[in-house]
């Protein structure tokens, strides 16, 4: 620090007492690289004024922050009275480029920190729009060694004679040393003027003087050394540009009162700031399954993954008949914080599809009571070395987004191959908010002749859309043009861009939560379910009618009621060994290849668990 003033001592006041791991750092120090490196980190800014500006639109936009406002800094001279002093005209610094700049910086802020009432309303005045922030009167902040020391020096000088006042010697022009020395001159009052000496030292004085002088040239926001003569019994001499004079825990309470509020800012400070923190911050993970152990899917696996980081999942079952469903009740009896619903569809609705997918989805959706959700496909599973990286996540969730894409690693065939021809990305992460749904976006909403809601090419049912008018909505991604263009240089035979991609995903992998996808893990039971399930499932979904034939086989050259599990045994390790991912909206042709890439990571351990693997 360049001067230890009480600004600093209330900042050093609140460090100390955290009880987390904080870093200080001078605001003039502070670069957008450090910036980057502390994009996940909670950030607390007090005296700022040498920040570089230019900084401020990223932090508004990116960061996660709160304000501890010690003066003025809305004014280029921090104090309007100084403005005036200096300029002779009345500060306009609110109407100006810098007032505009601070503004912005302080209604970005998770939460505001006042010195005092009178402060607060200052900055209202001037800048309405604040008075929609999380804002706090706190006061000065002393520690404990402060509170220890008035005990000590109270039953010290108990009896001891009180004489002779004191006056700050401060040379800041604020701070009125000379209107105090004035004073005790005009009113033959014997004194001493206290200036760089320590700390100790001053209190020791106050302990035993009559009074304490202090008339300050402009508004003084709560200046600490008032409050300190009061608690060791000076008698006061104030002007009206001591802010906090008239507060009702100065001048309302007992001595008692007073000291019990100054005592419980910094647990009244830290408890706000580690809510804003996501230290309560809460997340409720929610799926849907039907008949998921027919389909094979690692449904236990998922929701045993989402209950390593969620305070409550939430699973919805679509009508289950073949023991899912009762063997998910056996589970929410013994896991609290497993909701389960179930909703019976129809197999035989003409929006079968829509129904057990987007729908369903959205009906889970709405039982989450969490403030953030996360979605997740009943083959989809969360390693456990990603459960606290979600959490920091909530912490630095951008302010300005409501849905987030993370990545995802779609395993083709073994652990070996991660698939390259689809996107590494997926929604994920949303606020829990009531304008925000699952379902088909309106652009590609189609009814047939008997109002059943279907879709048109181009989603699956599942966008993330606004709740009335089902427009899609914006989210926030890590998958870059740069990336993108990289990937497809890959799928196109470009090996050192191949190279590039499988860098880059693993770098993301270690960095970002995400979830593995088993989709395509198991080809032939992939297979099995095409048989069995997706025929019907896109026929309901985009009305699709097509003829069971050789052709319109994507698999097999003969139809599908012809493919016998021999025939399903043989092809599964032909796709698993042949390629690395294939999108089957056109028919497998063996004379391509597709490339994949391999990951620095093993299988999630509920993964593991689930199919007893080593």
């Amino acid at each position: 620090e360049d001067y230890v003033g009480g600004a600093e001592l209330t900042t050093e006041a609140l460090a100390s007492s955290s009880g987390l791991n904080v870093q200080k750092l001078h605001a003039s120090h502070v670069t957008m690289e450090l910036l980057a490196d502390g994009v996940e980190k909670y950030w607390i800014f007090g005296n700022f004024s040498s920040l570089n500006p230019e900084l401020i639109p990223s932090i508004v936009g990116n960061m996660t922050y709160s304000i501890l406002e010690y003066d003025y800094k809305f004014c280029a001279y921090r104090s309007i009275e100084k403005h005036k002093f200096e300029t002779g005209n009345e500060c306009d610094c609110h109407e100006q480029i810098h007032g505009k700049i601070i503004s912005s910086f302080f209604h970005g802020a998770k939460s505001i920190w006042w010195m005092s009432e009178e402060q607060e309303k200052r900055y209202i005045e001037r800048f309405p729009f604040l008075a929609q922030n999380p804002r706090v009167v706190l006061s000065s902040v002393f520690d404990e060694s402060f509170f220890a020391a008035v005990r000590m020096l109270t039953e010290q000088n108990k009896d001891a004679e009180r004489k002779g006042w004191v006056v700050l010697g401060s040379d800041s022009w604020i701070k009125g040393a000379s209107a105090a020395e004035a004073y005790c001159q005009e009113n033959d009052l014997e004194y001493e003027v206290v200036w760089n000496i320590p700390y100790q030292d001053i209190l020791q004085k106050l302990a035993v003087a009559k009074g304490f002088v202090y008339l300050p040239e402009g508004g003084d926001t709560c200046p600490r050394m008032v409050i300190e003569a009061k608690l060791l019994g000076c008698e006061l001499v104030l002007n009206d540009h001591v802010q906090h004079k008239n507060e009702e825990w100065f001048s309302g309470v007992s001595e008692l009162d007073t000291l019990s509020y100054l005592y419980a800012a910094r647990d009244r400070f830290w408890n706000a700031i580690k809510a804003n923190m996501g230290y309560g911050t809460t997340i409720s993970g929610y799926t849907t399954l039907r008949n998921a152990n027919d389909m094979g899917y690692p449904w236990k696996a998922c929701i045993g993954s989402m209950l390593g980081f969620c305070n409550e999942v939430v699973v919805v079952d679509g009508g289950s008949t073949d023991g899912t469903w009762e063997e998910l009740e056996v589970l929410s009896k013994v896991e609290e914080r497993l909701v389960v619903q179930r909703f019976e569809i129809d197999a035989n609705h003409p929006s079968f599809a829509y129904e057990s997918d987007g729908k369903l989805k959205a009906r889970a959706r709405a039982l989450c009571t969490s403030d953030f959700c996360w979605q997740m496909d009943a083959d989809e599973i969360v390693h456990e070395d990603d459960y606290e990286k979600i959490h920091k996540l909530l912490i630095s969730f951008p302010k300005l987004v409501d849905v987030m894409a993370l990545p995802i690693v779609e395993y083709w065939g073994s652990i070996e191959k991660v698939r390259v021809d689809v996107n590494p990305w997926k929604w994920r992460l949303s606020r829990n908010l009531p304008s925000i749904t699952q379902g088909i976006p309106a652009d590609l909403r189609k009814f047939d002749d008997d109002g059943h809601e279907y879709a048109a090419f181009g989603t699956d049912t599942c966008d993330y859309i606004h709740t009335e008018t089902r427009e899609r909505l914006q989210f926030v991604s890590f998958y870059t043009q740069e990336v993108h263009e990289t990937r497809v240089a890959a799928l196109g035979g470009n090996t050192a861009a191949l190279e590039a991609y499988e860098e880059w995903f693993n770098g993301l992998v270690q960095h970002l939560p995400g979830v593995h996808h088993y989709s395509w893990f198991d080809i032939g039971n992939k297979i099995r379910q095409y048989k069995k399930h997706w025929g019907a499932f896109w026929k309901s979904q985009y009305r699709f009618d097509v003829d069971d034939t050789a052709e319109n086989n994507v698999m097999f050259d003969k139809p599908w009621d012809e493919v016998t599990d021999s025939d399903i045994d043989e092809m599964a390790p032909r796709l698993a060994e042949h390629f690395g991912g294939w999108i089957f909206h056109e028919k497998v042709d063996f004379s391509k290849t597709t490339p994949h890439v391999a990951i620095n990571r093993d299988h999630p351990q509920a993964f593991l668990d689930s199919f007893k693997m080593d």
